[in-house]
């Protein structure tokens, strides 16, 4: 797994688990029903202005605002030696639609940005909780000019999907993370200054991307879209040794307190109560807003859930979930 979304250990406290189970994020059992979720959005804007049909620079998640994460992008990924390609996927966490990043093994006969792009668009997630409004491709090609502006050009069947506009300009924002993750992570761009993204349709700069989408002017990242906490390693499904098991992920709110539990597989198919803590989201402008948990697992299947603490009260929100094995 690459390192560098994983920051310095912070202080971790665990017990065996007691407390109350908080509520997990729900699993889409299909895409249509998701769709109706989302509220109205703000506007864009594109290379400083704004375009009548689009809206992916600003996508508040509930009227006007997100009340549970900060209007921040996530940092841009650093230079990483390992080949994995960083992809985006969308996401829901309680009443909220957000980005998830997975690292995902990809053919090498492309560059980055275009392996990245491609496997958004014709792979599936290894978390069942997310998802991808994208078709596979007939052609897909990508270049940067400069050390900031990323051009995307794919065929009109990577849009065959029936989304109306707020998730239109999700599925918009998920391309723009996946391409410039893939682009910095690599060592392609600066990742010291804005980058942004232009894409075209079958080297058009006027489609209007799922009908809702007007595409072609230079865009961003959208603050407010990248999940307030996301689990990093391990990834969905993937086996760690027995013994020392390290956590790691991020939160976009840095010196935030996050409550972690793990469930362990029973012979009979159930999860029971197994370890719950809390660990603090690191405030270092370097590593801001990464947790790290170290804890001792015996061999066994697990479930991992980690999320915000509430406040005054409050129950715990914007949780994350993951499966594992120890062996």
């Amino acid at each position: 797994m690459p390192g560098k979304d994983k920051g310095s250990t912070v202080p971790v406290t665990s017990a065996p688990y007691g407390a109350g189970r908080y509520k997990g994020r729900l699993r889409p059992a299909v895409l249509a029903g998701i769709l109706v979720l989302v509220p109205a959005l703000a506007g864009c804007t594109a290379d400083g202005g704004s375009s009548p049909a689009a809206t992916v620079a600003s996508v508040p998640a509930s009227g006007g605002t997100m009340p549970d994460a900060p209007a921040t992008s996530a940092p841009l990924e650093t230079t990483q030696s390992s080949n994995k390609a960083p992809v985006y996927w969308i996401g829901r966490s309680g009443g909220n639609i957000f980005l998830y990043r997975e690292f995902r093994d990809v053919p090498e006969q492309e560059n980055p940005v275009t392996r990245a792009l491609r496997a958004m668009m014709s792979e599936k997630p290894l978390d069942p909780d997310f998802f991808t409004p994208w078709q596979n491709p007939d052609k897909l090609a990508t270049s940067i000019s400069g050390k900031d502006v990323i051009t995307v050009d794919v065929s009109s069947d990577a849009f065959n999907s029936n989304l109306d506009a707020d998730m239109a300009a999700r599925a918009i924002q998920q391309l723009i993370y996946t391409a410039t993750a893939a682009a910095a992570s690599s060592g392609l761009i600066d990742a010291g200054q804005q980058i942004r993204v232009r894409i075209l349709v079958d080297g058009h700069t006027d489609y209007v991307a799922f009908g809702k989408i007007q595409l072609g002017s230079l865009m961003t990242r959208a603050a407010g879209l990248v999940a307030p906490v996301w689990i990093i390693d391990p990834q969905e499904n993937t086996e760690v040794p027995a013994g020392s098991v390290k956590i790691t992920g991020r939160s976009t709110s840095p010196g935030s307190k996050l409550h972690w539990q793990i469930l362990q597989s029973t012979d009979g198919g159930s999860k029971a109560p197994f370890l719950t803590g809390e660990t603090t989201a690191a405030t270092d402008p370097a590593q801001a807003g990464a947790f790290t948990v170290a804890l001792n697992l015996p061999v066994g299947d697990y479930e991992l859930r980690v999320a915000q603490a509430g406040q005054d009260g409050q129950p715990d929100r914007n949780e994350d979930t993951r499966s594992f094995k120890v062996r």
